[in-house]
């Protein structure tokens, strides 16, 4: 173990040791492995040297902070504390590239997936990237924490995540609330990703201040954006004119991801889902990467990985079966009183009953009331 002593200097003991020495305290309990005796002018700091080293840094931190300011609080040594675990994170993940990210509470966030792995390595070379697969892939999830890391390393200037609100069964009308609570909602795996990632403060602030815009794909047209990692979830049900337009709002420094399940559309019959038609548009442009996730990159509960299995082999049984029914004898159309065709009675209304359709007419009340 080892000892350091820090010597205080022009500082009153009481306003930056707090009362009863509540700021030294504050900082010794997040440090539980060390020692912190404040002795007059002096703080010895007893423990591995890493560990000393840290505190050390944040008790010149907040030093300075004095100095400026002319106070400490325990929300200042809060404040310093988590700006220390930042600074920790961001050494750690220089040294393990591997690793993603560090969740709000410090868990790992990495790659679990050969495939989420190659999705990593496209954003990192390329500008635009898509990432198609089944649910439970870990597309939106990987995806929003790039996009958060990103922003921490000061590559861009704020995140922009959008899904298009498709209606499932519901005109949005006619649900209740004002249109922000209309749409949430959909928008809510993408709040619950970056919750994960981001202490509940700093995303409300980005809330806030626009740093971290969730919003319907709608909200995006006539916009370019730029400085900005983009993101665009469940593109599947995005109609060709819409992609189309989202793609074309690309700046000149942004990075955009576009996420979609093509077994999960869910746009009226009729309708071409436009990322079907985007992926055979764009399969041959230069510096665009595609990655293609499976059932084997499913990290969810060990059913859906067997439910997807489930799926995939009954689209294929669907796809054989219909290639193999005979097609339907052609049938001219023919025309009323055309070949084949018996002759209509000029002098007969087209809706009337025919004489000997087995029906009698029915009895004639004449009586008056």
């Amino acid at each position: 173990m080892v000892e350091k002593i820090i010597t205080l200097e022009n500082v009153s003991l009481v306003e930056f040791l707090g009362p009863d020495n509540q700021n030294i305290r504050q900082l010794a309990a997040a440090f539980p492995g060390s020692k912190i005796i404040s002795r007059g002018n002096e703080i010895k700091i007893q423990g591995q040297t890493a560990v000393i080293s840290r505190i050390n840094e944040i008790l010149s931190a907040l030093l300075e902070h004095y100095h400026q300011y002319g106070q400490i609080t325990d929300k200042t040594v809060s404040q310093y504390l988590s700006s220390a675990d930042e600074d920790q994170q961001d050494r750690l993940l220089a040294a393990s590239p591997d690793v993603i990210l560090f969740g709000a509470k410090g868990g790992i966030i990495k790659a679990k997936t050969a495939n989420q792995q190659r999705l990593v390595d496209a954003v990192l070379r390329n500008d635009l990237v898509f990432a198609l697969g089944p649910a439970g892939t870990g597309k939106t999830y990987i995806s929003v924490a790039l996009a958060v890391r990103a922003l921490k390393n000061k590559e861009v200037k704020k995140i922009i995540i959008s899904r298009p609100v498709v209606e499932a069964g519901e005109s949005l009308g006619f649900l209740p609330g004002d249109m922000k609570e209309k749409v949430d909602p959909y928008l809510r795996p993408i709040y619950d990703a970056l919750e994960d990632m981001l202490p509940a403060e700093k995303f409300k602030l980005y809330l806030e201040n626009k740093t971290i815009e969730i919003a319907p794909l709608a909200y995006m047209r006539g916009r370019t954006l730029n400085n900005a990692f983009v993101l665009l979830d469940e593109a599947q049900n995005t109609t060709p004119s819409q992609l189309k337009m989202f793609l074309t709002r690309m700046g000149p420094s942004a990075k955009v991801m576009v996420n979609g399940d093509r077994s999960q559309i869910d746009l009226p019959t009729k309708q071409k889902s436009g990322l079907i038609q985007a992926l055979d548009i764009l399969k041959d442009v230069n510096g665009i990467g595609f990655v293609e996730m499976t059932a084997d990159d499913v990290v969810r509960h060990r059913l859906v990985k067997q439910i997807v299995q489930a799926y995939d082999k009954f689209d294929v049984q669907m796809q054989k079966d219909q290639a193999n029914r005979p097609p339907r004898e052609y049938q001219p159309y023919r025309r009323p009183n055309g070949p084949g065709m018996a002759a209509a009675d000029p002098g007969r209304h087209p809706d009337a009953r025919r004489e000997d359709d087995g029906m009698q007419d029915l009895p004639v009340n004449h009586e008056q009331l």
